[in-house]
């Protein structure tokens, strides 16, 4: 049977959002409930259960309008697999040249998802990358917006848009890269703002995730605790098309829930 959604609570201290733990008694407190925010100020927009069997190993094999855009490259590998309810993702990195990308549409300017994700241990670097894009932006690589990533050692928040995936950007820092050179410290510190990186220890328990925006701020909350928060201008852009995932090796999801406030 599966568990249901827990709600997440941030709490804001002089504008900035911490776990409630960390808040001293004596510091005013705004409690934010992201997952209550979606679902009292939002509309649904897409909600998976994955109560079905998956059929073959292309691109829509999961069925219910996901896209798995790299299914393509290697149809002798079946990345996603569907059992008793859950999305079992096994991405053949390294024969793809790239980790499995599992997309679905989205459409709105604030809002956000609740997932119910687990890392079952198949591997010692599991992790996932999730977030929004929307391929119609020029000037961005493969429309990436912005994401949350969870590791095996921390949870970071990134602005692609105005960051790493800024085609100018992207292309001036490619050129250090290939001469194995220091980037500049102004451009190493650009890229540094559009990221906060927080300690997290991984494990292989269930987990609820709620990713939301709201403006210029990107919200990453774990199990009914806010665990980062970050502003930054690529969160605020007007239309998050798509929900991406992005898993180099393996992860379990349950339930996905999109929801749209703005």
């Amino acid at each position: 049977m599966k568990v249901s959604i827990f709600l997440s609570v941030c709490l804001t201290v002089g504008g900035l959002v911490v776990a409630d733990s960390a808040v001293a008694d004596s510091k005013p407190t705004v409690v934010r409930d992201d997952a209550t925010w979606l679902r009292t100020n939002g509309t649904l927009l897409f909600h998976d259960t994955f109560e079905r069997a998956v059929t073959g190993s292309g691109a829509k094999a999961i069925g219910n309008g996901w896209n798995s855009a790299t299914a393509d490259r290697v149809p002798q590998f079946k990345q996603s697999d569907l059992d008793g309810g859950i999305l079992k993702v096994a991405s053949a990195t390294k024969e793809a040249g790239h980790a499995a990308h599992i997309h679905h549409e989205a459409g709105f300017t604030d809002g956000g998802v609740i997932v119910r994700f687990k890392f079952p241990g198949l591997n010692t670097v599991e992790s996932l990358q999730l977030g929004f894009v929307d391929r119609e932006t020029k000037g961005v690589h493969a429309g990436h917006l912005c994401y949350g990533i969870l590791s095996p050692t921390s949870v970071t928040l990134i602005d692609h848009k105005t960051g790493v995936m800024n085609l100018d950007i992207r292309n001036r820092r490619q050129g250090f890269l290939d001469r194995k050179e220091p980037l500049p410290a102004e451009l190493a510190a650009l890229l540094n703002a559009k990221q906060v990186v927080v300690p997290w220890k991984a494990d292989t328990e269930w987990h609820v995730l709620v990713l939301v925006t709201e403006g210029d701020e990107l919200r990453l909350s774990l199990d009914g605790k806010c665990f980062a928060t970050h502003r930054s201008d690529g969160f605020a852009h007007p239309m998050k098309r798509w929900l991406s995932f992005l898993v180099p090796a393996t992860v379990w999801i349950e339930d996905v829930r999109i929801w749209r406030v703005k």
